[in-house]
This record gives C-alpha cells, structure tokens and sequence, in this order.
C-alpha cells in the first residue's frame, strides 16, 4: 500500500501509526491530512529488538500521550511531541 492509503484506512479505523517512515510526517504537516496519530522511530539502532524495548518503556511511561492526536517522535534519548488538532 501506499503511504497514503496506510494513513487512509488508519484514520477510518482510529488507529495510530507506528512507523520509520519520514514521509508520514509530510503527508500530515504539509498536505494537511487527517489522522489519529503517529509514533514515527526516529532510531540509530534499527533492530526489531531495539524497536520492542523503546516502543515498551514509551507505552509504559507515555500513554496519556496516545490519548491525543499527535506526532510524537521517539529516540533511543528523547520523545518529542508535535500536538495537532484533533480530527
């Protein structure tokens, strides 16, 4: 699927994104799309076990952060949030 189907069919079902894929943000910040968030993995180490361990203590500390429609940018460091309007 393409980046913008996938961010289509998210929105109709009330799904985030978890995703490494920069283009997510353009789609969301330059055309304007509706979604219902985006976790986007901005990592240096791209191992699935790396992305189990960061996802895991993300969720663990930050879900209210999920409860809003954002765009949160998570690292091995930091977690930065980019809060858009609610859709």
């Amino acid at each position: 699927m393409k980046d913008i189907q996938i961010l289509q069919k998210a929105t109709e079902e009330q799904r985030i994104i978890i995703t490494n894929d920069r283009d997510f943000g353009e789609l969301i910040f330059k055309t304007g799309l509706p979604h219902k968030g985006v976790i986007f993995m901005r990592l240096k180490d791209e191992t699935s076990g790396n992305k189990v361990e960061i996802l895991s203590r993300f969720f663990e500390t930050n879900i209210d952060l999920i409860n809003n429609v954002n765009f949160i940018v998570v690292t091995e460091e930091s977690i930065r949030v980019r809060m858009i309007r609610k859709v």
